[in-house]
């Protein structure tokens, strides 16, 4: 796995950045005031600090950018940078300022004299997280670990204490995008499964249900989306027990490996980015990890569907009839919508299995959701007022774009099929929507469940504000926040590691 930057945070000590070889920055708010930090580098680069502060080039930043003042005379590190932010800025802003270092730094080494300013933790959480690189299949140089970040801070032993859970989670946002970044070819499904695997070494209890025992449980709809591929179809089953006797929050994301479109074949262009259509059950993983990883006081279980999308002899066809694990029959009208028919079945099994407070599926599932929404947010679909409001909120707390959408019985009218229970497309009028109202026939009555479409999420081609090109990790951290919030056991909460303002 790709390891995220060492952070290390000590108190200041003004006398050392002289002797820093690598990238120094200090902070100064928006009105040009300079704390000591911004002083003493204004002194050691003879001024050149206070002529930047006064320039028309630091005047148009925008709150959390920065400005790089080249090889400052005087210091021996390689680069001074001013970045603008008040005092007490807001998460996301603290966020963007790590990310903007992060560009500028490079592949080297940071110090950061964040001074007095709140939650510093949250600019080395930016840094770290915009620092990512996937170069495990570039050839050449040996590739070095991330250079350390060193965060020099007044109160450096609480952002100390706050920023271990935000490493969590900066672990499993890594895990996801590693996962989701990584070719279908050394991806396989069972490559997939043995690095789930890996979880046990966290705590996590990891379970890999072969295609024999999937027959059994009577998953066909599953089945019949891998039986044209040669990589087995698997279900990986991670629970993690770090709370009290309580029933479990169920997370459960679609892994296809690779897809085609089976027999629906999709067109050449542009097929290659369906080596991230696993990108819900990346995600599932990376939340396990970092609450593993944080020891969380909750109980949430992971379960995934990996398989592999191909046409093939074999391969199941258009018009074809398949029982799901409920019983319901689905007529196939369209082998490229096979993601639903891949969570349907794990979602009634972990229902069935561990009777979980509340479900929530992750898939990257319609192409219409990126129509409807683009990259910025994901969408949101609940049968659940309050668990969607506190789903939302951990987004918004995260900086992770979330939007809801409708649900309504009116929908499933274009689901309806002449020789089954249902179809497993609607047409392509509001194709999210009868995605969402399709899985809802499998969640029963009394569970709360949520259906995300990461689809315009989980991989962007130009990359965030806190990723570059490829996998974003999305999920991860709100996900985390909502177990923080909602279902980890009282009184005994690991530190908060999130603000809760990301405006401003």
């Amino acid at each position: 796995m790709t390891t995220p930057a060492t952070v290390t945070f000590a108190e200041t000590d003004l006398d050392a950045v002289a002797e820093f070889e690598g990238v120094v920055a200090c902070f100064v708010t928006a009105d040009g005031k300079m704390g000591p930090e911004a002083r003493r580098l204004n002194k050691l680069t003879r001024g050149a600090v206070k002529r930047a502060v006064e320039s028309s080039a630091f005047e148009k930043l925008s709150a959390g950018e920065v400005l790089d003042l080249g090889f400052p005379a005087g210091m021996a590190a390689t680069t001074a940078a001013l970045v603008k932010l008040d005092r007490r800025p807001a998460m996301a802003k603290a966020l963007a300022a790590g990310a903007a270092l992060a560009k500028l730094r490079g592949s080297r080494a940071l110090l950061v004299l964040a001074g007095g300013l709140v939650r510093p933790e949250d600019v080395a959480l930016g840094t770290v997280l915009r620092g990512y690189d996937f170069a495990d299949h570039k050839t050449g140089d040996d590739k070095p670990e991330a250079a350390p970040v060193t965060v020099m801070a007044a109160g450096w032993e609480e952002a100390e204490t706050a920023y271990a859970g935000a490493r969590a989670a900066a672990e499993g946002v890594f895990l996801t995008r590693d996962l989701v970044n990584e070719p279908s070819n050394v991806l396989t499904t069972t490559e997939f499964a043995a690095r789930l695997e890996k979880l046990r070494d966290l705590g996590v209890e990891v379970e890999v249900l072969e295609e024999a025992e999937l027959e059994k449980l009577g998953m066909r709809t599953l089945l019949a989306v891998g039986q044209g591929s040669e990589s087995p179809s698997k279900v990986v089953v991670m629970q993690w027990k770090g709370g009290e006797d309580a029933a479990p929050l169920a997370l459960v994301g679609k892994g296809v490996v690779f897809d085609t479109g089976g027999i629906s074949i999709k067109p050449a262009a542009g097929m290659e980015d369906m080596t991230m259509d696993m990108g819900g059950a990346g995600t599932v993983a990376g939340v396990m990890h970092t609450l593993a990883a944080r020891k969380a006081r909750a109980n949430v279980v992971g379960l995934v569907g990996i398989v592999e999308n191909m046409p093939d002899g074999r391969a199941q066809r258009p018009g074809d009839v398949v029982r799901s694990m409920k019983g319901d029959t689905v007529e196939v009208i369209n082998t490229d919508a096979e993601g639903r028919l891949v969570l349907c079945d794990v979602m009634w099994y972990a229902q069935d299995r561990f009777a979980p407070a509340a479900m929530i599926d992750l898939a990257t599932l319609t192409g219409a959701i990126v129509i409807g929404l683009g990259h910025e947010n994901a969408g949101v679909f609940s049968n659940d007022d309050k668990l969607c409001e506190a789903f939302l909120k951990a987004a918004k707390a995260t900086g992770e774009g979330a939007w809801r959408m409708p649900l309504g019985e009116a929908y499933d009218k274009q689901l309806k099929s002449r020789v089954a229970d249902m179809k497993n497309v609607g047409g392509r009028p509001a194709g999210s929507i009868t995605a969402a109202q399709f899985l809802q026939r499998f969640v029963k009555d009394d569970v709360p469940w949520i259906h995300l479409d990461i689809a315009g999420v989980a991989s962007v081609s130009d990359g965030t504000a806190l990723s570059p090109a490829g996998a974003t990790g999305w999920g991860v951290r709100a996900l985390d926040r909502l177990v923080r919030d909602g279902y980890e056991t009282p009184d005994e909460k690991t530190p908060d590691v999130e603000s809760p303002d990301v405006d401003g």
